[in-house]
C-alpha cells in the first residue's frame, strides 16, 4: 500500500472500529465482518483504487451516524411521547 494512503486507511479502520462498538448485532459481529473486509483488500496497490474504498468507507460511516441518531431519535421518542396519540 502507498505511503500517503496509509494513514487514510489507517483512520478509516478506527474510525469504523470505534463506531462499531454500538453496532446493533453487537461488537463482535460488527468487528469480524470489519477485518474481513479490510483483509480481502489488503493486497490492494493502486491508489485510485483505494480511493475508492477508502470513500465508500467514509459512506459506511455516514450511513452509521445515521443509524445511530435514528435510534436515539426513537428511543426518545418513545420515551418522552405518549404512545396512544
Amino acid at each position: 500500500m502507498a505511503n500517503p494512503l496509509k494513514g487514510e486507511v489507517m483512520r478509516l479502520y478506527k474510525t469504523l472500529l470505534y463506531l462499531g462498538r454500538e453496532y446493533p448485532k453487537g461488537a463482535a459481529y460488527f468487528r469480524e465482518r470489519l477485518k474481513h473486509v479490510f483483509m480481502k483488500n489488503k493486497d490492494e496497490t493502486d491508489p485510485e483504487k483505494i480511493k475508492q474504498l477508502v470513500a465508500r468507507g467514509d459512506h459506511v460511516i455516514k450511513e452509521l451516524e445515521a443509524l445511530y441518531f435514528l435510534r436515539k431519535y426513537r428511543a426518545m421518542k418513545k420515551r418522552y411521547y405518549d404512545p396512544e396519540k
